[in-house]
């Protein structure tokens, strides 16, 4: 055995290395996608789930937030397991049978991660609904009879609710958010965010293209070939401007002549025939050389009240919003996020132009929080944003996103004083008519069918009982009442002598479906509607990326999925 002093130093350092954490190498792939705060804000989600039916699509959304590590759930479920919710729930052991779903999923559920926190209730909340303060989110699985009391509940105290029904082949989900709720960090087309400020470049990124093109034909063709295109490009454009009144390329045809001026540069004598620092330069220019503008989504938020003139309880999105907004006013560009694409060049200069961009991103930041601080001291607040919350807004202002939650339209049918074919479309019909020019692709009917199955199914009692009326009676009623739907939405969308024959067809095609599913959930599309939900509540919590709005539907026959603006 060798003598321990000859060891290689790497294996005597072995030990004194830290690698990741037992938890970071547990949650590896998805901290790839939503980063560390969104898996801490994961953690700290608290979900509850309002179970009817089969209960078998919210168990399965469940499954789908305890394995990357939701804080901690709650199933609130009045059943007790039966012999046919054995063959639709993999959640439930024969040893279930006539023992609490409630209890006996959130037993099971918890063996898939020790470290998520499971509770189960038989009680129902709706004679306290304060009890639902403490939840982040809730799910609440149809067809409910509470959809109409949790919705309003909901909106009322900023609850994120999602509504979930799963019959047969079919099946739906609607997104209830806040009246407000803004996505800063959207994760957009990473070449969609590059903002290298060509067209306005400030004094020390000018500074160090003179430096590194000065004398460009004296250079070797080593240099000559490492000269970052950024450089290349801020080069040119000096070329440019000074033959063009000062004016940059401003359409297509002056881009493509610019091109060719960057292009007639670049040395072909070399061995290689050419360089790929200019061969990056023209393939920049179109997508690089053009004015700073805002999107739709970001002005929206500019115009806002609550951000031009934010309250001492606004919320923070609104101060940082106001400050970045003076910032654009005042500099006519955003903040500079500071990234840098990558490019051929020799380290020591990608370096240094990158620490040039990130020195002038730290020096925008500093402009926008210091308006914040201002504007946190005019207010009278007394706790500070923390400054990691400005930083990334400002890294990803250019594609912020601000939704405006809605009601459910499950919720205006509830109580039975509205039938499907009543309800108000308003600006939604414009968007909804598309159904009627392709009705053999539009999943429409199935969305209209599931409202009308609803409300028939919780609204309607069968003769001389208190029970609702059966499956093939629902069934044949909600047909006349979703057609009534499909007018409604035709005549709100001046559409009405449009032929409806194709859709209402699909229509009665799905309610026979679920007169055929008599309530029954397919345990593979209930499976799958969980697994796309679970993704949805995941934006929902962590605030990143773009989360459905507000309905989708799923075709389990074709294998389709279409969301609808509701």
């Amino acid at each position: 055995m060798a003598d321990r002093s000859t060891t290689p130093p790497p294996l005597q350092a072995h030990s004194q290395i830290h690698g990741p954490t037992a938890k970071e190498r547990k949650y590896d792939r998805q901290l790839r996608l939503w980063a560390a705060s969104g898996q801490q804000a994961l953690e700290n989600a608290n979900i509850l789930l309002l179970n009817t039916g089969p209960g078998v699509v919210g168990v399965e959304t469940l499954k789908n937030l305890i394995l990357p590590g939701m804080g901690s759930f709650t199933i609130v479920d009045e059943a007790v397991v039966e012999e046919k919710d054995l063959g639709v729930n993999f959640f439930l052991h024969e040893e279930s049978l006539t023992r609490p779903r409630a209890e006996e999923c959130c037993r099971l559920l918890k063996e898939l991660n020790p470290e998520v926190e499971g509770f189960s209730s038989v009680a129902s909340f709706i004679s306290d609904l304060e009890r639902l303060k403490q939840y982040t989110l809730i799910l609440l699985a149809g067809p409910s009879s509470h959809v109409r009391t949790i919705s309003a509940y909901a909106a009322a105290n900023s609850i994120s609710l999602f509504y979930v029904h799963s019959l047969g082949f079919y099946s739906h989900f609607s997104v209830q958010l806040p009246s407000q709720f803004p996505i800063i960090d959207t994760h957009p087309d990473p070449a969609s965010t590059q903002d290298l400020r060509l067209l306005n470049p400030w004094p020390e990124l000018v500074e160090y293209t003179n430096q590194k093109t000065n004398r460009m034909h004296d250079l070797s063709d080593h240099d000559h070939g490492h000269i970052p295109y950024l450089l290349l490009l801020l080069h040119y454009l000096e070329e440019w401007k000074a033959s063009h009144d000062g004016n940059p390329p401003a359409n297509y045809d002056e881009k493509k002549e610019f091109k060719a001026l960057v292009s007639s540069g670049a040395r072909t004598s070399n061995p290689e025939g050419g360089e790929e620092n200019f061969d990056e330069a023209t393939a920049a220019v179109l997508k690089s050389l053009n004015q700073p503008t805002i999107s739709s989504g970001l002005r929206e938020v500019f115009e806002s009240g609550d951000c031009q003139a934010p309250s001492s309880t606004a919320a923070n999105f609104w101060l940082i919003a106001h400050a970045i907004r003076a910032f654009y006013w005042k500099h006519g560009v955003l903040p500079l996020p500071g990234a840098l694409p990558d490019m051929k060049a020799q380290s020591a200069d990608y370096i240094q132009l990158q620490n040039i961009y990130k020195r002038k991103a730290r020096d925008d930041l500093a402009q926008v929080t210091l308006t914040v601080r201002k504007l946190e001291t005019r207010r009278g607040r007394e706790n500070p944003i923390d400054d990691r919350e400005i930083e990334a807004f400002c890294k990803n202002a250019a594609f912020i996103k601000l939704i405006h939650g809605r009601p459910l339209r499950f919720a205006q049918l509830a109580d039975g004083k509205k039938s499907p074919g009543e309800i108000d479309w308003g600006d939604q019909a414009s968007a909804l008519s598309v159904a009627f020019h392709m009705p053999e692709d539009s999943l429409l009917p199935i969305y209209l069918a599931f409202l009308a199955y609803d409300y028939y199914t919780l609204n309607v009692t069968h003769p001389n009982t208190e029970n609702s009326i059966p499956a093939a009676a629902a069934a044949a009623a909600a047909s006349s009442a979703a057609g009534s739907a499909l007018k409604a939405i035709a005549a709100a969308a001046s559409l009405e002598d449009v032929d409806r024959t194709a859709l209402q067809q699909k229509i009665d095609d799905v309610l026979m479906e679920f007169e055929r599913a008599d309530g029954a959930e397919l345990h593979n599309i209930s499976a799958l509607t969980g697994g796309m939900v679970a993704q949805e509540v995941i934006k929902v919590v962590t605030k990143q990326y773009v989360p459905v709005d507000n309905t989708c539907v799923f075709d389990g026959i074709a294998s389709k999925t279409a969301v609808f603006n509701m």
